[in-house]
């Protein structure tokens, strides 16, 4: 799919409505104890709840974190079903943040659950793991084209561990480095269906230039980065592409929901002004 209806032009679009700051959904259960809330299903959702209701009409992109609701079992899926159809209908683009990788059917049966149409589970984008070859994600990067959605594949990652692998050199370029190529060669169609996540964190060492999607950029705030930071750790990307997430960073301004609206607010304007634009 190319034109207004790629994720590229949609991402586009919202994040020139709304500023570039991904609202990451964590229900945690240190968070939902420091909301208030016990660490059940019953919690959960008024966690989801709040989260929905401040953030989903104000963000330009929000990303749930799968792995906090799995624990709660299919009552915890209910809970993140509602969390995304919340998100999207309030004009948000939604990343599943799953982190799924695998090979074949499986990879297939992954791609289906999150990114088509029939699946409950469905959101605008998916985070996704390209460790079992880069190649191993074509269902999934075929299905997203194909339905104007996107997958964020994995990079250059927020944590230390990470480089052991993401920084072993493959010929004459690092591993990541070659994620970010491939993925380059992916939105020559202009169509942006494939972002990365690269760590806002550290210097990543990477050549970005010729990406031309998003570059989601988690360890805003709690993990230490800060918005001065992207100037120098994305100094070679286009600022329109890059995309910080920031979770507790946010998230810890709860559980009133004007107080974390305003969380948000302040912390998209420090991005807004380190990226070049301050008139969101």
């Amino acid at each position: 799919m190319s034109g207004s209806g790629s994720f590229g032009a949609r991402y586009r679009r919202v994040t020139a409505e709304r500023g570039r700051l991904c609202a990451g959904i964590d229900p945690h259960a240190s968070l939902l104890a420091d909301w208030g809330l016990p660490a059940t299903v019953e919690g959960l959702s008024r966690f989801a709840d709040i989260c929905v209701e401040a953030l989903a009409p104000v963000a330009a992109v929000i990303k749930p974190q799968v792995a906090f609701f799995e624990p709660y079992g299919a009552a915890g899926f209910v809970v993140l079903e509602r969390v995304i159809a919340g998100c999207r209908e309030a004009g948000a683009v939604v990343i599943a943040d799953a982190k799924r990788g695998d090979i074949g059917s499986t990879m297939a049966a992954y791609a289906q659950a999150w990114l088509s149409d029939t699946s409950p589970l469905c959101a605008d984008s998916v985070t996704a793991s390209p460790y079992l070859g880069y190649e191993s994600l074509r269902p999934a990067l075929d299905l997203a084209r194909e339905g104007g959605r996107g997958v964020f594949v994995l990079a250059r990652t927020s944590n230390p561990e990470g480089g052991d692998v993401q920084q072993a050199r493959a010929g004459e370029r690092s591993v990541a480095q070659s994620i970010v190529d491939a993925a380059a060669a992916e939105n020559a169609d202009g169509t942006a269906t494939v972002g990365l996540v690269v760590g806002a964190t550290r210097e990543h060492g990477l050549d970005l230039a010729a990406l031309n999607g998003p570059i989601l950029a988690p360890g805003l705030g709690a993990q230490g980065a800060t918005a001065d930071d992207l100037r120098t750790v994305f100094a070679g990307a286009d600022p329109a592409w890059v995309l910080p997430a920031s979770s507790r960073g946010v998230l810890r301004a709860g559980p009133d929901v004007a107080a974390l609206r305003e969380a948000f607010a302040r912390t998209r304007d420090e991005v807004e002004a380190a990226l070049g634009r301050s008139d969101v």
